[in-house]
């Protein structure tokens, strides 16, 4: 079993910058996918950012040019840097990660954290 905890979560003023932070833990054979997600209150749960076992990564279009996923393997940890934050930024962040390399195709991921506020306030 593998448990994802979050951290770096809290209150920003609006223009300001975060990182959260996720560390993967428990038995780990493979982790070639991982992520973050938000879900603010009433709102489905939206896909913010994703980085590949390539590399290669992907934001929401209100995360382009100003979040930038990143991930370290040796540790297995993934950060989403935050910056220019805005009030509509506010929600509960969740990082995921999956085996495989198409958890967002396939509907899944096998981990996931509990999840951390984030709130931006004007």
């Amino acid at each position: 079993q593998v448990r994802m905890v979050e951290s770096g979560g809290g209150l920003v003023q609006a223009g300001g910058s975060l990182r959260l932070s996720c560390a993967a833990s428990g038995t780990i054979f493979r982790i070639n996918t991982m992520g973050w997600y938000r879900q603010a209150p009433g709102k489905e749960r939206e896909l913010v950012a994703i980085i590949y076992s390539d590399g290669t990564k992907k934001y929401v279009e209100f995360g382009k040019g100003r979040f930038t996923i990143a991930r370290d393997n040796a540790k297995n940890t993934v950060d989403l840097q935050m910056n220019s934050l805005k009030p509509e930024v506010t929600a509960v962040y969740y990082c995921a990660a999956d085996r495989e390399d198409n958890p967002v195709t396939k509907g899944r991921w096998d981990y996931w954290g509990q999840g951390i506020q984030v709130t931006i306030s004007a």
